[in-house]
């Protein structure tokens, strides 16, 4: 009796495996094609392939190590500022000679952390999104975004750099200048242009011949133009106006921004639920956690250059649960994003998970805003 069952299913297993070797046959074949004709080649036609193909190997391994290795990465680099022991607002002057030619202002950490993060995507890191082979796509036809795999830093990356822009250009509308009363700061107009250079371009130039000049160098220049900000405000040669309304202001631009992606989150969270092939979702998220990333470091620096205001307010308790919030949503790392059903059992919700924490930081963000404008 059992005899016909195990030979049914010898002969089963036999056509599977006869399968599976042709599959594999078939698509080794161009390869082994390829090599019989390599061998037989000359020395100089072989020798000039072999360099190609090893430039090609190299480069592909310099993208992939670049997409995986998180350089300078730490969810508490916030603390490396210690800016709790600061003790003075940016701008206020701090010592004066008593001639009064020399005086010492206090520095904008909200200029040192954009600076910095800014600097943590482009020289501590490569920045992926203008990347030759990032480009090109998985095997020049599908976008790296549209597959689950070498995009999660570049949208990383370009989640903090959402925050900086904001930042950068609230330095320039209203934090780095007396409103109505004084011109926009020459240092802070070059860095919100820097940085709102598009974060894709490879090489820019003026005609197909003339000077080109790839993504990451306009922010590179933003760098220094924040820090030249930040050096001249440090010797009262420039202005940061730590007015109440300013600070209402910014925290307005950071809820709406948090609001903008909260409402990204939710759409992709709604209309997919593929679990863990949804490829779409991985950007979602890590593009979140960038900002939040971000965001929880220009918090962190908002409470040091408005110190006045928050004490003349009595905000410390709440802008304390406010930071710790931003710190919470950063815990949240899985392996790999799932985007399924909120009431599913195998499959997580990543996205649902990160739209939550961005939502409670978002109404403590409002909170604080209501409180200020009282």
């Amino acid at each position: 009796m059992l005899d016909p069952i195990v030979e049914f299913f010898t002969r089963v297993f036999h056509w599977i495996g006869r399968g599976i070797g042709l599959l594999i046959a078939w698509i080794l074949w161009p390869f082994m094609a390829a090599g019989r004709w390599y061998t037989r080649r000359g020395w100089i036609i072989r020798g000039s392939i072999g360099l190609v193909l090893l430039a090609i190997v190299g480069f592909y391994g310099y993208f992939f190590w670049q997409t995986q290795v998180w350089t300078g990465f730490n969810p508490d680099y916030v603390a490396e500022y210690n800016l709790d022991a600061r003790g003075v607002s940016a701008g206020e002057q701090t010592a004066a000679t008593q001639g009064g030619e020399t005086r010492t202002c206090g520095r904008s950490a909200i200029v040192d952390v954009t600076a910095d993060l800014t600097d943590f995507n482009v020289n501590d890191n490569a920045w992926i999104s203008s990347m030759l082979l990032y480009k090109l796509g998985f095997f020049f036809a599908l976008d790296w975004d549209d597959t689950p795999f070498f995009d999660n830093k570049a949208s990383f990356q370009r989640g903090i750099n959402q925050a900086v822009r904001r930042s950068a250009i609230e330095l320039v509308d209203a934090l780095g200048r007396v409103r109505g009363t004084s011109q926009i700061d020459r240092d802070l107009q070059n860095a919100r242009g820097a940085l709102t250079f598009d974060e894709e371009t490879w090489y820019f130039g003026l005609s197909p011949f003339g000077p080109k000049t790839p993504t990451p160098s306009f922010y590179r220049s933003a760098i220094r133009d924040l820090r030249s900000f930040n050096g001249r405000l440090e010797t009262c040669e420039a202005v940061f106006d730590a007015r109440a309304d300013n600070l209402i202001q910014y925290l307005d631009r950071i809820a709406s921004d948090l609001g903008s992606t909260s409402d990204l989150l939710r759409q992709r969270s709604e209309n997919y639920n593929s679990g863990w092939f949804d490829t779409r979702a991985d950007d979602r998220f890590w593009f979140a956690y960038g900002q939040l990333y971000a965001y929880y470091g220009l918090l962190k620096a908002a409470g040091a250059d408005f110190e006045d205001v928050i004490k003349q307010r009595s905000l410390g308790s709440l802008w304390d649960t406010t930071e710790e919030q931003f710190r919470a949503a950063l815990q949240v790392q899985p392996a790999i994003i799932s985007n399924g059903r909120e009431d599913g059992w195998i499959m997580p919700t990543h996205l649902a998970t990160m739209g939550f924490y961005i939502l409670r930081v978002r109404s403590n963000l409002v909170e604080l805003r209501l409180v200020l404008d009282r």
